[in-house]
């Protein structure tokens, strides 16, 4: 139960750091992340049976479409972390974290987009029906890329706590 909670707050840390990086992308260098309302679309499709769209951009929009894109993104986040924990690295990595195996963790992440977000948003595989896959890809790497460097950090406080 403990590194559950130890997960739920690197995970937690982690994505926020994520959105630090979004909002400085956005507000210093005009580069956009992915609007969760589409996230909170998907996921709101699902009841009815629609997994995979033509174009998420064009799908109609779903109750609550923002809140519920917010609360996965946030949920998504925590499950890799407790994963890492959990069935990865361990407790002990957590009283001692390294900056690595966070980094591995954070882009291997990078899967889940890729092969399953992208193309169920019709976006192809890894971004490859979008006006521009090279800069989505790096995009979607350099996030998640991010999201290690927040999960090392994250760990890095939480260790100084358990100590």
């Amino acid at each position: 139960m403990q590194l559950i909670f130890y997960g739920i707050l690197m995970g937690v840390g982690a994505t926020l750091f994520m959105d630090a990086y979004a909002v400085i992308l956005r507000r210093f260098f005009n580069i956009p992340s992915l609007d969760y309302r589409l996230l909170g679309r998907w996921i709101g499709s699902f009841r009815k049976g629609i997994f995979f769209h033509k174009s998420i951009l064009q799908t109609e929009s779903v109750t609550n479409e923002k809140l519920i894109g917010w609360m996965a993104h946030y949920g998504i986040g925590i499950t890799f972390a407790i994963l890492l924990l959990l069935f990865i690295y361990g407790i002990n990595w957590l009283e001692d974290p390294t900056l690595f195996p966070a980094i591995f963790i954070g882009l291997s992440t990078t899967v889940a987009p890729f092969f399953m977000m992208q193309p169920a948003f019709g976006f192809g595989i890894a971004a490859s029906k979008t006006p521009n896959p090279r800069i989505a890809r790096i995009r979607s790497l350099c996030t998640h890329l991010v999201y290690g460097i927040g999960l090392y950090f994250s760990a890095l406080l939480i260790s100084v706590l358990i100590k």
